[in-house]
Parts: structure tokens; sequence; C-alpha cells
């Protein structure tokens, strides 16, 4: 998408730029650094913290020592120590994804001199710099605006000043659809006195002024669309690159460092890329390259062989690049070494390199948590405990899914339900026309292993609490209703098979059941009345064998409204037919919340309130095991959800162990 300012507001929007910069170029003139001068400079990168400023995991109310960035700050802190000269940049999904920032979002916001918890943890360890992840977006611009301290010319918000951090945050390609103009500063210059040494061995202080440039996943326009629709344009970061880097290399920065919250793809360039950054480093300019969004990490295995990519030292096309993992569990380290040539510094590519560093080497082997952190935080720290603490109902059973991916629905089922009731009740208001067309409920289990043996959703029998509805229902998304068909429903039902590899029934080896690069939050489990079966011997888009509704098969062309949340009918997860256009309810109420609401009004549930699993492998004789890994121990829980053809195979002594599936019954 390109984007054209009106002249008079580009003019203006120069001017400030040039303004500022030529106040830092003052300085960059007033010292002069000779020829052969060498430096090291260590880029420091936190990423996709997602609010979780402790090691504490409020869904099972206890410590969790395997992530937190009270934790990060340690490394951080031994990061300054080892290198004399650190820059400290955040590549954002900072503010959303703890029961911590929706409390302070959605609970009990912050008034305007309040500053965020997890800005407040980040402040005490001094940032250069970061940008905006696309969560940054899911409390809507008037938080945004609020929590960053960065008044927009938006509809909905702040144009004072308010409490935000301490650092500068660039974002080059989100602008506002009244002026044209970026929502935050698209660039700035950072400038620290560094350490370096002449070549004669001599020691030398000397400034070094870092640009930094910013960069969001563009189909933020997709995922959040009832925050962002008429309020904002975004354009490819390509695109937003090629705009803003003439005006930063202009004011004569020594390095440029872009900040991506996106990952790595080498497929076909567009403008709507997600993962981008393999594109970016092909803009002339950037000499570093720091990552997010994609919860892995880089230089890292899950890179290995992709084109101009050195997934060992870290660097991307010849640019040094680094993505410091997610939740607080890692620091980025990129250890620059800086040689000065013809009055300018040069990148010495040979003796650089990037890493990521774990708060936890192993299991039980985790760095301290840095003490300067908690006490920042303690109090809205004990008020989220006290909220999620909240009674709402009673539960027989235990909703896990620790095996969701094998056919155990105990956690979804219940969303199910709540988000078919809830549309059953709204839609008629809204299009009686549709009154009488069945209504289905897709949902996927967030927490399937992915972050650890710890990260499952795991409600135990008992009391209910919001507590529960928040591990339930992980993200704070709203409730959609899309309008679609047999043909339809069977294509989102083919999309969310490719969460399974394919099992070749012949092969004598072992194969693995589940497509790790297919996340288990796209595999959609649908209920309301239709049972399937997936067939994982078959090629991709041929694996629904069987799907009937109330008993009789699907046709092609019979009409159905499935609820799902806003990211999926709008497109996240690139499902067919999902585009936001058949989009039929758009609720205003966050999925979490309608369940919870449900849970309370039924006080007590058990499995014979809820639908039955709606779907199950054909059967398949393989002469080879076919396996999974999960967390260990916990084949009683398969057997008693009835999945009786699970059995545990081999404990990794990390929490996790692999299972073994027999798919013939």
């Amino acid at each position: 998408m390109s984007l054209r300012l009106p002249s008079r507001a580009t003019s203006l929007l120069a001017l400030t730029f040039a303004l500022l910069a030529g106040c830092a170029s003052q300085s960059w003139k007033s010292t002069k650094t000779p020829d052969g001068a060498r430096a090291n400079v260590a880029i420091l990168e936190t990423t996709d913290v997602h609010s979780n400023v402790l090691s504490y995991d409020y869904y099972k109310l206890k410590q969790d020592d395997s992530l937190g960035y009270e934790r990060t700050a340690t490394l951080i802190r031994r990061a300054r120590a080892e290198f004399p000269n650190t820059f400290l940049f955040d590549s954002g999904d900072t503010i959303q994804g703890s029961v911590l920032a929706d409390y302070q979002a959605l609970v009990k916001p912050l008034a305007c001199d309040q500053e965020l918890a997890i800005y407040r943890a980040m402040d005490a360890m001094g940032y250069d710099g970061g940008t905006a992840g696309n969560h940054e977006f899911n409390y809507g611009l008037g938080f945004l605006s609020q929590v960053t301290g960065t008044p927009m010319n938006v509809d909905g918000g702040h144009t004072n000043r308010c409490a935000g951090p301490h650092f500068p945050l660039v974002l080059a390609n989100v602008y506002s659809a009244r002026d044209g103009a970026p929502i935050f500063k698209p660039w700035t210059i950072v400038t620290k006195t560094i350490e370096a040494y002449t070549a004669d061995g001599s020691k030398i202080h000397v400034p070094l002024r870092i640009g930094i440039i910013g960069f969001t996943p563009p189909p933020i326009m997709d995922w959040d669309k009832q925050n962002l629709a008429g309020k904002v344009s975004v354009s490819g970061v390509v695109e937003a690159a090629q705009k803003y880097l003439p005006q930063l290399k202009a004011q004569h920065p020594d390095l440029i460092v872009a900040i991506l919250h996106g990952g790595l793809d080498t497929s076909p360039y567009t403008p709507q890329m997600e993962n981008a950054g393999w594109y970016l480093t092909g803009v002339p300019g950037i000499d570093v390259l720091l990552l997010g969004h994609s919860h892995t990490e880089f230089p890292g295995p899950h890179y290995a062989g992709m084109k101009d990519v050195d997934a060992h030292l870290g660097f991307v096309r010849n640019v040094p690049a680094v993505m410091g993992g997610f939740f607080g569990k890692d620091l980025g380290v990129i250890q620059l070494v800086l040689n000065r040539q013809q009055d300018r510094w040069v990148v010495d590519l040979d003796n650089t390199h990037s890493e990521v560093r774990p708060i936890c080497k192993e299991k039980n082997q985790c760095v301290p948590a840095d003490p300067a952190i908690a006490p920042l935080v303690q109090q809205a720290h004990e008020a989220a405990i006290a909220y999620v603490n909240t009674p709402i109902g009673n539960s027989s059973m235990r909703m896990s899914s620790y095996f969701a991916d094998e056919g155990n629905m105990t956690a979804l089922a219940p969303i199910n339900a709540a988000q078919a009731d809830y549309v059953r009740t709204e839609l008629p208001r809204l299009h009686p026309e549709l009154a009488n067309v069945p209504v289905l409920a897709a949902a996927a289990a967030f927490r399937t292993g992915f972050g650890g043996p710890d990260d499952y959703t795991d409600v135990a029998a008992g009391p209910l609490t919001l507590r529960s509805a928040a591990d339930l229902y992980f993200y704070p998304n709203t409730l959609a209703a899309v309008k679609t068909d047999g043909a339809g429903l069977k294509a989102w039902l083919e999309k969310s098979a490719e969460r399974f590899n394919r099992i070749d029934p012949a092969k004598t080896g072992e194969q693995a059941l589940i497509n790790t690069h297919f996340t288990g939050y796209n595999f959609d489990q649908i209920q309301g009345g239709i049972h399937y079966v997936i067939d994982v011997s078959k090629p991709i888009g041929q694996r629904i064998i069987t799907l009937t509704y109330q008993g009789k098969p699907v046709t092609p062309t019979q009409p159905f409204i499935i609820v799902t949340n806003n990211y999926r009918a709008s497109g996240g997860g690139h499902f067919p037919g999902l585009d936001g256009s058949n989009i039929v309810l758009a609720a205003p109420d966050g999925t979490r919340e309608i369940l919870a609401k449900w849970l309370e009004r039924q006080k007590q549930i058990s499995a014979k309130d809820l639908e039955p699993t709606s779907w199950k492998f054909a059967p398949l004789k393989t002469h080879g095991p076919v396996v999974f890994t999960a967390a260990s121990n916990k084949q009683d829980l398969a057997h008693a959800a009835g999945l009786d053809n699970i059995r545990q195979e081999k404990d990794h002594g990390d929490g996790t162990a692999t299972y073994a599936i027999d798919l013939s019954h």
C-alpha cells in the first residue's frame, strides 16, 4: 500500500525531523574519531515480552522461573558488565499478553499519570528505543496513545501526553487516516559516548550515533480491524523503509538499526507480508536488524537452510540480526566489532556475531530475578491476582489442553458453547433473516506446549474463577461470526487439519504426528452438531473424509454461521474464505468475558452439559510408531478423556515426554 502525504504535512514533518536531527548533527561534528580506531559494541534486544514482568503464572497462581522480564533484567545487567558499550532495544508485543496486562487495560484502566507496569520495569533497565508490535494495538489506539505517552491525531487517540516509557518508540509504517502522518516518530537517533581504541592501543571516548527505525506487521489492519479500520492505514515494511531511510541517512548516523516486529520469510514479497525481515535487509542502509513476532530464536535451528541466512552466527543477507525469544525467556545479543575507515564506522562482519541467551540454560537452572523489578509492580501484581480469583461457578470435570491435538476437547467445548449461545441470542436481533441458519462454533487450544511443559491449559475440577476463564481463553480477542456454506466449512476444517503431518502407513520408522510449523492456535476444532473424520494419510486439502450435520452429510451449498474470533474472521491464519467480508456479527465483547459470563450463568458444569468431541482420526494401521511430544506423565489424563490409544514412551527429563498414538482404533 503506498501513501502520499499532503505536501504541507510532508513539509512540516520533514522540517521537524530536520531540526531535531540538526541538533544531533552538531554533537556528531564536534568529535573527530581517527581512522584505524576500533570499538566493540553490543546491541541487546528483548522482544515479545507480552507483559510477563514477573516469573509468575497467573493461571496456576505460582512462581514460574522459566519466564519473566525480571530474569531477563539479570541477563541485561550481566551483558552490560561484560561489554563496555551496550545499546538496549525492544522489538514490540510488550504491553499485552498476561493477566497483569489485561487488568491494567480492561479491568482497572490506568489514569493518564500512571505508567504501565511493564514500562516501569523496562525503565529501570534504561532502554535506548523500541517499536510497536501487532499486539500493541489490541486494546485500541486510545490506550496505546496513553500508555506510550504518544499524542496521536487519530480517532480515539489522546492528544495530551500521558505517562509513558522513558525511551523513544519508533514506527514507520502506520499512519493516521486524518492527516497521513505516522502515529509514532518513524525514526530517531540515539547518541551515546562509547569506549574505543586507536590503532596504537590508546583508549578514547567518542560519541556513537545510532539511527533507529521501526516496523510492525501490516496485517494488523485485519487482526485488529475493529480497533483500526478508518482510523489508520498501513504500508509494507519495505515501502516504509524506502520512504524514511533516506531521511535518516541524511542525518549521517554512524549505524542504522532496523527494529522489526516480524520474522523471516523468503516467499515472494507483498506489502502485506507478516514476516518481511529477509526483504528488509535488501533495502540499502540497514546495518543491524532486530526481529520479533515469531516467538522463536534467531540465530537458531528453525532458520537453518534458509537462503542467504547464517542461522549459526546470526546474519540475514550479510546483515547481523537477532530475535530474542518471547515471554522474557531470552535476551538477544549482537556483538558488533566496528572499524573506523575513511571517517566512518564500518561493521567488521568477520568478527561480528549474534546469539540468544536464555534465562534458563536447563530446566531448573535459571538465572535469579533482578531484585529491582518486583517492587516496581507489586501493587499491580497483587491486584491482578485478586482479580483472577473472583469466583464465577463450579465444574465437576477437569478441562485441559494436554491432548487437544489428539481429540480431548474438554478445554474447547466450554468456549464453543459460550460462543454459540452468545450468537444465537444476538444475531437474530441484527439479522432476523439468519435466525434459522445453523450456528457452529470454532475454537483452538492456544496453549499446547509451545512455551514448554507448563504451557498448557489445565483447569481442575471444583470452583471456577475468572482465572479459569483466562486460562481457557488466553488471548483478549473479541467474538465474531461469519456466514459461510458447507464448502466453506469443509475448507476451514481442511486448513485446520494442516496441523498434522502426512502419515505413511507403510513406513516402518517413527513418524511425527504434529506439524510443528503449523501453530496450535490455528488448529480450529468446530462444534455445533457436526461430526467429521480426519485422515492423516491423505495429502493436505483432502483429509476431511466425512462431514455431517445432525447425522446427515453436509452439502456444499448448505448455509452455516460459524462463531470464531476477530483474528480468524478477519483473515488471521490465512484460512480460505475468511478475509472480513463475510462477517455478520462483530461483537464489542471479548470472548474471554463472554465465556466468564456463560460459566457464571451455568453455575455448575459437567461433561453432560457440553458437546462431546466432534471429530476423530480415520482408522489407520501403520507399520511404524506415530508419535508426538507433550507434558510428561499425563497418560492417565488421556485415558480419562477416552483416548485409550495413547501411551507415554519416553520421559525426556525436562517435563516433556514422547507419546505414541495408535491410529488403528
